[in-house]
């Protein structure tokens, strides 16, 4: 099995995929290997890659056509899952049945993700629609430690993405009501209205159906922070205490029958009825991929039980990694398949092999509950820093708590509520007011945790150095009696104490970082950062400094801005600096737009103002007057002993041409395109003065505007 997974990892860093002919005739060869039994791992590595990589074939072949990006399609279908529904959008999953352009008919695409703004007929789940839509291929911004969008559309199956058009022929169908996720949506909606007003309410949908769009940054700062955001996911921990309880009591009310237990052995009811239980669980989580992965590893327990097989526990875990791996190929892109799998190796190896641990109820307790969460929290930590770049330090104490009052009191509250809720609705929300009241009690303890001891964040360690933290982590919590178990810690030092290499001093390092439509520039010296522009704000949820930005400078290993300029007050280079300036340190601010930056201390930028760190000379080169709009930009000119860099932002050819007449020094080794290279700008005699050797384009990708022209 871990040969397969290897293989499976391996057709994953393709940057191509082989055409479908080599992959079928690598078959037989793979037949052949499995049939020699010294060779069975290099078969399963085989298989693994031809397995992985025939799927991805299979994925790239309902991609959208080159010719139906960016036009007008007419397309017919269904909705699926839960549509989230926002003040002025809706966003939801939909199935096409056909599709067309200009009357001619063309491949139908996967599933598509599609935006609705101010839909007049809001959609519900399972409708049958017509539209017209725009759409595109998947694309993501391209950044490293941020969040890998393009690879979460690949994993959820999505092979386009768009939006509704406004005053195209959009209107609602007969029949296709899919019942389980009509179902969900009726459970939301009476959710939505039992627990309005309660601030905790936005979890217990998370908790029930798998939803979390209710759920705001605070909500997820402080479950992040503490480690107890896996809580609020419909995985194994609540898959396998649904299971686990419907087994239990089966097994229990079965026993009490004799002529039941003629028919069948108690355990094998109480599997049966965990597994149904289980099943039921993961249909009022839409059967979401996570929840698909936990009902897997579940069934492969259960069908063991009921088969009278005892498969050693090292046994089952492969079985259950090879079950969900046939499903589900491009699970290895996905952290929360690894933190899984590793939360149940880690449990298996330091709990399995329990030695002599003292006598009294407090010694026994740690074994059960306190041991689990101390194996968990520092056997996770090399994978979390070098997924997440940070790892919660409050881990364990959170979880101690959080796991058994979430599991046994709020869980099972929230879910026998929701079920009742259409019935019995006064005993319903009676359950509900119960199971937030008992989050209630819990948050101020779980804020107070993530407000005194924030995570431990490092920049993002070398692949390498996860190696020997893995071994380092077995070696510490290897049984009692393994000699000089302390030693492992030596071992965590490669990741714990690597720091990414930086300039020299006289030299800046550019990052120019993709923000789609927008512009964020960092420059880094010896000893500091200036940070041009922080890119657009999307949605009150999301703006690029909080989603792009941060990440970045995390991975990088850099906790402050000690300069920030906003070149001018457009959303495209003004909307991430409010989340910013809200999280991470900045010294001094510069900006092209006093009137907009009203709400923290800034300076404005002048023609002439200028600073040297080490060895590096900064300059503002405009404006040098009150201009407006675009033309108002600030413009920076970066000079080191090795060449010079020319941030310009948004000026267009009146600004360029004041510039020329300035007698200013223009020339630069770098210049970052005038306004994403728009048309209005980079005018000939500007472009002879500054004479770059690159230029960089800060253009979203299939931008409206045509940018760069």
């Amino acid at each position: 099995m871990i040969a397969f997974l290897c293989g499976i990892i391996a057709a994953h860093q393709q940057a191509e995929l082989p055409v479908w002919w080599l992959v079928i005739s690598l078959l037989p060869l793979c037949l052949a290997l499995f049939r020699l039994t010294h060779l069975r791992p290099l078969s399963a590595l085989l298989f693994g890659y031809l397995w992985a990589t025939g799927h991805a074939l299979w994925l790239m072949s309902s991609a959208l056509p080159e010719s139906a990006q960016g036009v007008d399609l007419l397309i017919e279908g269904q909705v699926l899952g839960l549509p989230e529904n926002a003040e002025r959008r809706q966003r939801f999953l939909f199935q096409p049945d056909s599709m067309s352009l200009e009357g001619e008919v063309i491949p139908v695409p996967g599933r598509l993700r599609l935006s609705w703004y101010e839909a007049g007929a809001p959609v519900r789940a399972g409708e049958r629609w017509r539209l017209t839509v725009r759409l595109k291929r998947p694309h993501g911004m391209a950044n490293p430690h941020t969040f890998d969008y393009e690879g979460w559309l690949w994993q959820q199956r999505i092979r386009a993405v768009g939006y509704v058009r406004p005053r195209g022929e959009n209107r609602r169908l007969d029949g296709g009501h899919a019942l389980i996720d009509s179902l969900r949506e009726g459970m939301r909606d009476r959710l939505g209205t039992a627990l309005a007003g309660r601030d905790l309410g936005a979890l217990i949908p998370a908790l029930t159906i798998g939803d979390r769009a209710a759920m705001d940054d605070e909500h997820w700062r402080v479950l992040v922070d503490t480690g107890t955001n896996h809580l609020m996911a419909i995985s194994g921990l609540h898959v396998g205490l649904v299971a686990g309880w419907a087994f239990f009591l089966m097994r229990w009310l079965w026993g009490c029958s004799e002529r039941a237990l003629r028919r069948l052995p108690a355990p094998q009811a109480g599997a049966l009825a965990g597994l149904t239980a289980a099943a039921l669980y993961a249909a009022m989580a839409g059967f979401s991929i996570p929840t698909q992965r936990a009902l897997v590893m579940l069934a492969v327990l259960m069908v063991a039980w009921l088969l009278r097989r005892t498969p050693s526990p090292s046994h089952t875990l492969a079985l259950a990694l090879g079950a969900v791996l046939l499903l589900d190929p491009p699970a290895v892109l996905s952290a929360g398949f690894w933190l899984s799998f590793a939360a149940v190796t880690l449990l298996l190896y330091g709990m399995g092999a329990r030695r002599h641990f003292g006598q009294g109820r407090a010694r026994r307790l740690w074994w059960k509950w306190g041991r689990a969460q101390w194996l968990l929290a520092l056997g996770l930590s090399p994978l979390l820093l070098s997924l997440f770049q940070q790892a919660p330090i409050t881990s364990p104490i959170a979880n101690l708590i959080a796991v058994p009052w979430v599991g046994l009191v709020v869980v099972p509250t929230a879910l026998l509520g929701t079920l009742s809720l259409p019935f019995f609705p006064a005993l319903g929300e009676g359950l509900l007011w119960l199971s937030v009241g008992a989050l209630e009690l819990l948050w101020p303890l779980l804020t107070w945790l993530a407000d005194a001891v924030p995570p431990l964040a490092l920049p993002e360690p070398p692949l390498w150095s996860l190696a020997p933290a893995l071994l380092g982590i077995a070696w510490m919590l290897a049984p009692a009696g393994w000699p000089n178990r302390w030693a492992g810690a030596l071992l965590l030092l490669p990741m714990l104490l690597y720091r990414p290499p930086g300039p020299a001093h006289g030299e800046a390092w550019l990052t120019l970082l993709d923000v789609g439509q927008g512009l964020a520039a960092a420059v880094r010296t010896e000893r500091t950062l200036l940070l041009f522009d922080t890119g657009p704000r999307y949605s009150a949820s999301f703006d690029t400094g909080r989603a792009v930005i941060r990440p970045w400078l995390r991975g990088q290993g850099l906790t402050r801005i000690d300069t920030l300029v906003v070149s001018h007050g457009d959303n495209d280079h003004i909307g991430g600096a409010r989340s910013l300036l809200e999280s991470v340190g900045v010294g001094r601010v510069y900006t092209g737009v006093p009137e907009k930056m009203a709400w923290t201390v800034h300076a404005p930028c002048r023609r002439g103002e200028g600073w040297e760190v080490d060895g590096v000379r900064f300059r503002f080169i405009h404006p040098e007057r009150e201009w407006r709009g675009n033309n108002g930009s600030c413009v920076l000119r970066v000079e080191t002993a090795h060449g010079a860099i020319l941030l310009p932002g948004d000026i267009e050819a009146a600004a360029e041409e004041a510039l020329l007449t300035s007698g200013e020094e223009l020339d630069a080794d770098i210049l970052i395109a005038p306004h994403h290279g728009s048309k209005s700008s980079s005018t000939e005699r500007f472009i002879d003065a500054v004479s770059p050797q690159w230029v960089l384009y800060p253009a979203g990708w299939r931008n409206r505007y045509g940018h760069p022209h």
